[in-house]
């Protein structure tokens, strides 16, 4: 049974930094894409950095690139996100997720964490 678990959610004022961690099990992590997708209440889940463990790519939304990174502990059950110069406009529920590949639509990733929320202050 896979198990997706985010922590270090919270808030942070803007141009603040903040670093969300995602606990796998049960998944083998080199197989698999691992990402990170975000939600404001009535907007669609969007997706904002993922990467793609058999070949290293990686994405990121224009909306981060630069300023966000996703990494992964040496162990490879830990997966993170480093997200610096944070604006108001990253306030958000940040979801883990984890699949066979890695797509823009969240209903094809299979596996997810229950979210930790981010508060940006300006």
């Amino acid at each position: 049974q896979v198990q997706l678990m985010e922590s270090g959610g919270g808030s942070a004022q803007a141009g603040g930094s903040l670093t969300l961690s995602c606990a796998a099990s049960g998944i083998t992590y080199s197989r698999y894409c691992m990402g990170w997708f975000r939600q404001i209440p009535g907007n669609a889940r969007e997706r904002i950095a993922t990467r793609f463990s058999p070949t290293g790519n990686t994405f990121y939304a224009d909306s981060v690139r630069g300023r966000f990174v996703i990494n992964q502990a040496n162990s490879k059950t830990t997966l993170f996100l480093q997200m610096n110069n944070l604006t108001p406009q990253d306030a958000a529920m940040y979801y883990c997720a984890a699949g066979p590949g890695c797509y823009n639509d969240p209903l094809k990733m299979p596996w997810w964490g229950q979210g930790t929320q981010v508060t940006v202050s300006s």
